[in-house]
C-alpha cells in the first residue's frame, strides 16, 4: 500500500511541472505578441497624435512631390502627409493655397499671398500620360493604307503634308513600325544588289578566265528587272521586300540563258576552230531548246505563287509575279541581245589587244559546221 502511494505522488509531481511549462509558454507568446504587434501599433498612434498636434493648419511643410509632404518624426521615422480630399477634389481648393514669404514668421493665412491673386484657373483637357522618344516628348500618329495606295505613295504624301504645314525646326518627324522597316529595306537594297552582282562577276570571271565574258552574262539581268517591274505595275502590286527577293532570285535564274550560249560558243571557238560570229550563231541554234525548257519549267513553278489563293497568298503573290514577269521578258530578249553583246565585247577586246582574231589550237570535228 505504501509503494502504491509513492507512485501516485511521483505521477502528480510530473503533471504539475508540465502544467507550469505550458503556462510559461502561453505567457511568453502573449508577451511576444504584445511587443511585436500591440506596442508598435500604439506607438504609431501616439506619433500620429503628436504630429497632428505639432503640425497645426497653416504650418510650413516642405513639399516633395504634388500634394504630398514628408516631415521628420520621432526616432527618424518618416510620416507621409496628404492634403484632405476637400482641398484636391475640386479646383476650388486652389483658393486655400498661399505663397509664404521667406522673411515672414506667420504660420496663418494672414500676411501670405493667395495663389488666386496671381493666377487664374480654367477647366480643360490634358493627356493622361506624355510619351517620350529618348528625352523628348513625342506623339505617335498611326494610319492605314487606302485601297490601291502603295506604301511608297503614302510616304510621299506624308512628307508633302509636313512641308505644307510649315512645322518649325524644333519639331522633327520620323517614321516608325512597318514604314520604318520599309525605308530601311530600300536603303540597303542597292548594297544588296551590287554585292550580288559583284559575287556573280567574280565567280564567272574565275570560271571563264576572262574579264569580258562575265559582262556579257550580266547583260541579261536588266531585261529581267524591267520585266519584273512591268509585271508589278500591271497587277497593281507594290515594290516591297518580297518583290526585291524575287528580283534577286532572277539574277540566278536568268543568267543561265547567257551561260549556256557563251559556254558552247567558247568551246566551239577553242576546240572547233570556229570564228566568233559562227560560234555564237551555232550556240543560239543548238541551245535554244534547253534554254526554253528550263525557262518554261521555272515559269510554271512560279505560277502558283502568282495566282494562288488562300492563307498567306498576299505575301507570296508579289514574289510569283516578279519571277513570272522577269522570266517572260528576259526569254524574249536575251536570245537577241546576248549574241549582240557577245560580239561587241569580243571586238572591243581584240581591238584593245591589237589582234584581228583569236588563235586556238585543236580542232574537234564534232563541233565543225558545213
Amino acid at each position: 500500500m505504501g509503494s502504491f502511494t509513492s507512485v501516485v505522488a511521483a505521477t502528480s509531481s510530473k503533471s504539475g511541472s508540465s502544467s507550469y511549462t505550458f503556462l510559461l509558454l502561453i505567457v511568453l507568446v502573449f508577451i511576444g505578441f504584445y511587443f511585436l504587434m500591440i506596442r508598435p501599433q500604439r506607438r504609431r498612434q501616439q506619433m500620429a497624435q503628436q504630429n497632428q498636434r505639432t503640425l497645426s493648419p497653416g504650418a510650413r511643410v516642405r513639399t516633395t512631390a504634388g500634394m504630398y509632404a514628408t516631415v521628420s518624426a520621432v526616432d527618424g521615422d518618416d510620416v507621409i502627409l496628404e492634403v484632405a480630399p476637400e482641398y484636391w477634389a475640386s479646383p476650388l481648393g486652389l483658393k486655400d493655397v498661399y505663397f509664404h514669404d521667406a522673411n515672414s514668421s506667420s504660420t496663418t493665412a494672414s500676411g501670405n499671398t493667395p495663389l488666386i491673386t496671381m493666377a487664374t484657373n480654367r477647366a480643360s483637357t490634358t493627356p493622361l500620360a506624355v510619351n517620350h522618344t529618348g528625352l523628348f516628348p513625342s506623339v505617335t500618329v498611326s494610319f492605314n493604307l487606302a485601297p490601291s495606295v502603295s506604301l511608297s505613295d503614302a510616304t510621299l504624301k506624308i512628307s508633302e503634308m509636313q512641308q505644307r504645314l510649315g512645322t518649325p525646326t524644333s519639331v522633327r518627324g520620323f517614321f516608325a513600325g512597318t514604314l520604318l522597316a520599309y525605308q530601311q529595306s530600300l536603303g540597303t537594297e542597292p548594297i544588296l544588289v551590287v554585292t550580288a552582282l559583284f559575287a556573280v562577276y567574280i565567280v564567272l570571271g574565275v570560271l571563264y578566265e576572262s574579264l569580258v565574258h562575265p559582262l556579257t552574262i550580266l547583260s541579261t539581268l536588266p531585261s529581267a528587272s524591267v520585266g519584273a517591274m512591268l509585271a508589278l505595275m500591271l497587277f497593281h502590286e507594290d515594290l516591297n521586300v518580297i518583290s526585291i527577293i524575287g528580283i534577286v532570285l532572277l539574277i540566278g535564274i536568268v543568267k543561265k540563258n547567257a551561260i549556256m550560249m557563251i559556254d558552247f560558243a567558247l568551246q566551239a571557238e577553242r576546240e572547233g576552230g570556229m570564228n566568233t560570229q559562227d560560234a555564237i550563231f551555232e550556240a543560239c541554234m543548238l541551245r535554244f531548246r534547253p534554254i526554253l525548257m528550263t525557262t518554261t519549267a521555272a515559269l510554271f513553278g512560279a505560277l502558283p505563287l502568282a495566282f494562288g489563293t488562300g492563307t498567306g497568298s498576299e505575301l507570296r503573290r508579289p514574289l510569283g509575279i516578279t519571277i513570272v514577269g522577269g522570266l517572260i521578258l528576259s526569254q524574249l530578249l536575251t536570245l537577241y541581245t546576248t549574241p549582240v553583246v557577245y560580239l561587241t565585247l569580243d571586238r572591243l577586246r581584240l581591238r584593245a589587244l591589237g589582234k584581228k582574231h583569236d588563235t586556238f589550237q585543236g580542232n574537234d570535228p564534232a563541233l565543225s559546221t558545213n
